[in-house]
């Protein structure tokens, strides 16, 4: 183990993220509404280019005037490569209240793409005496984001989150699909057996490689690992499979863009009760063992040691911060 202690992540709910395009107003009220832990208003891919100023104005309006309750509240601003991002960054920070909690930074490549946004957010909240710091997101979805996500993920305290963003990332790599997120039917092996035999095919995960290294550059830095979106919305258990393996992977949750997600991503990333009660039971069974002088002991058939601690007490304290 490093003397260096590994940081924990923010201390909140991220189990889903509800997107929506700030030109549609009717969304707001029923996006405050939902079961969604985190609210991103979409200033980028969802907005045309000719609309973007209105979209603007119409976040500024939902941030100041509709009750967001306890929502985390993020917008995504436009890519760095665009001629947009400045003035959203400008008007967004000056036009509103303070309810506004987060920014979500697209496409990031580097740390220096944080710092860009850093020193200009940094600026305008001392001008402005702003009392609560704007916190970041990035978007890992391009071949530089991937190669670059240890600094992307350290490049400023305002880092709180990860996101995995499918469709660029696979445009950016070449990748042969059309899908945004999930199975990908040509991504397979072939059983071993004789050429030309009827043979199975087992099916991988693309993402799993970039999953994983957002995971770890999240845990070694503190932040919130976060899946992305799943572009079939009607197939929903193709959305629970997606979530499932990213959960097992130590993501904290996925992006909704559709409603009807937000009630599997919460499903998903809530430990179920029958987890959170094994989860106890092995800190007991291992508290049982330090009493007896033991490092180790045998729940339910299985060893359990030190690091069966560790484990169980991520379960109970994602429980207990849900329930909270």
């Amino acid at each position: 183990m490093s003397f260096r202690i590994q940081p924990a992540a923010p201390a909140r709910p991220n189990r889903c993220q509800l997107f929506g395009p700030a030109s549609n107003t009717k969304l707001f009220e029923k996006m405050a509404a939902s079961g969604a832990d985190v609210i991103n208003i979409d200033l980028e891919d969802s907005v045309a280019p000719n609309d973007k100023d209105q979209a603007r104005t119409n976040a500024i309006a939902a941030i100041n005037n509709v009750d967001w309750n306890s929502k985390y509240l993020t917008v995504r601003i436009n890519g760095l490569d665009s001629p947009y991002w400045y003035r959203d960054v400008v008007d967004l920070l000056e036009q509103t209240n303070g309810r506004l909690d987060q920014i979500m930074i697209p496409k990031a490549g580097n740390a220096m793409d944080i710092y860009a946004v850093d020193a200009l957010v940094s600026s305008i909240e001392m001008a402005k005496g702003a009392q609560k710091p704007i916190s970041f997101e990035a978007i890992i979805e391009t071949a530089a984001g991937l190669s670059h996500v240890e600094e992307i993920a350290a490049a400023s305290p305002r880092m709180q989150a990860l996101s995995l963003g499918a469709a660029d990332y696979a445009a950016s790599m070449g990748m042969q699909t059309t899908g945004i997120g999930g199975t990908q039917a040509d991504y397979y092996m072939l059983e071993d057996g004789e050429a030309g035999a009827d043979r199975a095919r087992h099916l991988a995960d693309p993402w799993h490689m970039a999953t994983v290294a957002i995971v770890s550059a999240c845990r070694t830095h503190g932040l919130l690992p976060v899946d992305g979106p799943f572009g079939d919305f009607s197939d929903e258990e193709g959305f629970r499979a997606q979530a499932r393996r990213c959960a097992t992977l130590g993501m904290v949750g996925k992006w909704a863009i559709h409603p009807k997600q937000i009630a599997l991503a919460n499903e998903v990333f809530t430990p179920s009760a029958a987890k959170v009660a094994e989860a106890r039971e092995i800190l007991a069974a291992m508290e049982q063992a330090k009493k007896d002088g033991l490092g180790a002991t045998v729940y339910k058939g299985k060893l359990i040691d030190i690091a069966s601690i560790k484990q169980a007490e991520v379960v109970v304290k994602q429980a207990e911060m849900i329930a909270g």
